[in-house]
């Protein structure tokens, strides 16, 4: 793979307090920026705190290249309106099971693309397309150097099949997973398992947020320790920093 920019990864969006000069709201957004690319993974759950986060970050709404929609829950798509009333006009990837008013109102001002799964997003991005039947939701797998990254919404699907559709689909070890796990109504032991099933996927770095839950995130902090990230809104992670720890 040629040699980029370093990933970077700003969440924009979360419930989770990180830095105090920003809104912690129920939802997800995070901000990707890799191979000359800006792409917002999610938009929170509404636009008037996505855009003042995003003012305070000094990101520029109107410079983002594309919109990827995890999955249709309010919480995930309900800054997409005021982005685009605000005059950004991203590429839109959504799935097709999204409801068609929702297509429909995107459509009319940007162009809307229905994923399927593998497709590219960018030359270095994509999607892990539709999974989970009863709220079907993609993930975003990013592939670098140092292995992949795994950007997920809510993950109802369960997020170790997440991290192993990116697997299959992608070949390659994975080095960080991040965002919702929806862990949050789990018991203690259905948590370790989940961690043992992190341990035998070899995920290299940890950064659960959103909907995992305190007891879940507080188990991944102990589990992976110096690999373990802390996540919540306004958290920049840049790859030229990070790196596992043995």
């Amino acid at each position: 793979m040629s040699a980029l920019t370093p990933l970077s990864i700003t969440v924009i969006y979360d419930n989770n307090p990180y830095d105090k000069r920003l809104k912690t709201a129920w939802g997800f957004s995070a901000l990707v920026e890799y191979g000359g690319e800006k792409i917002l993974f999610d938009t929170g759950g509404d636009g008037a705190t996505l855009l003042e986060n995003m003012r305070i970050l000094m990101i520029d709404p109107t410079h983002i290249d594309r919109v990827v929609l995890s999955h249709a829950h309010g919480d995930h798509t309900g800054g997409l309106s005021g982005l685009l009333d605000y005059g950004a006009r991203p590429v839109v990837y959504l799935l097709p099971s999204f409801p068609e008013t929702f297509k429909t109102q995107a459509a009319s001002k940007t162009e809307v693309i229905e994923v399927m799964p593998g497709q590219p997003i960018t030359e270095h991005m994509f999607t892990t397309g539709a999974m989970g039947r009863n709220i079907p939701e993609q993930a975003l797998v990013i592939q670098t150097d140092q292995g992949l990254v795994v950007i997920t919404g809510c993950a109802h699907p369960g997020i170790v099949e997440i991290v192993q559709q990116a697997r299959d689909l992608f070949a390659g070890r994975v080095h960080l997973v991040l965002g919702g796990f929806h862990l949050r109504d789990k018991s203690t032991a259905e948590i370790k398992a989940i961690l043992r099933d992190f341990r035998q996927l070899e995920v290299e770095l940890a950064a659960p947020c959103h909907c995992t839950g305190e007891q879940a995130i507080a188990m991944f902090a102990a589990e992976y320790k110096e690999n373990f990230i802390q996540v919540g809104v306004g958290r920049v992670i840049r790859f030229d920093e990070i790196a596992p720890k043995e």
